[in-house]
């Protein structure tokens, strides 16, 4: 009933507010978390870049497109925080100033790393506390056994089951019919 009350211009965080609360299965709406105007960005996806992804978990990281319907994915399973790790790693590499780089290594190991941060990544003891003492003097190799725990958890247990997912497999379908 409520959602009858919104106003029309809040149709679209309504859907994607919508898509992100069901299980990935029951999301076909795939455009509504597109990072771009859904048509533009969907005009722009091709098939052949969609299904690119499905060759390695690299290939979809590497795609904006890839990473916005990783990231949806990802939110319906209530673990977006291990992409949100992975990409904030991603960003933090690419520092250049030692103040900025001290900072942002402090902020990203309490919003991810530490025990109890607000977005926890799942990760050993050994590989936490081995990020924990490279904080001692931040470079911008710090968080790179992290890292690369984090994106090993994905590739293995997320990545394969977005592929079989009915958003990824919608998303395809979609891509498709326009190119009909």
């Amino acid at each position: 009933m409520a959602a009858l009350l919104m106003p029309r211009r809040n149709k679209g965080m309504r859907t994607r507010l919508g898509c992100l609360s069901h299980k990935s299965d029951s999301c076909s709406d795939f455009t509504a978390i597109l990072p771009d105007k859904p048509n533009r960005a969907l005009k722009r996806l091709s098939t052949e870049e969609a299904t690119r992804w499905a060759d390695s978990f690299d290939v979809l990281l590497s795609h904006k497109y890839g990473v916005a319907a990783f990231r949806a994915f990802l939110k319906t399973e209530f673990s977006e925080e291990n992409l949100e790790f992975w990409l904030a790693c991603e960003e933090f590499k690419k520092t250049r100033s030692t103040a900025k780089l001290v900072s942002k290594a402090h902020r990203i190991f309490e919003e991810f790393v530490d025990v109890q941060a607000p977005r926890e990544v799942n990760i050993d003891f050994q590989t936490r506390e081995a990020t924990r003492k490279n904080l001692q003097e931040p470079s911008l190799t710090c968080f790179d056994q992290a890292q690369g725990k984090v994106h090993s958890l994905m590739e293995k247990d997320s990545y394969p089951r977005f592929l079989r997912s009915k958003m990824y497999l919608d998303l395809l379908s979609q891509s498709q019919r326009r190119l009909s």
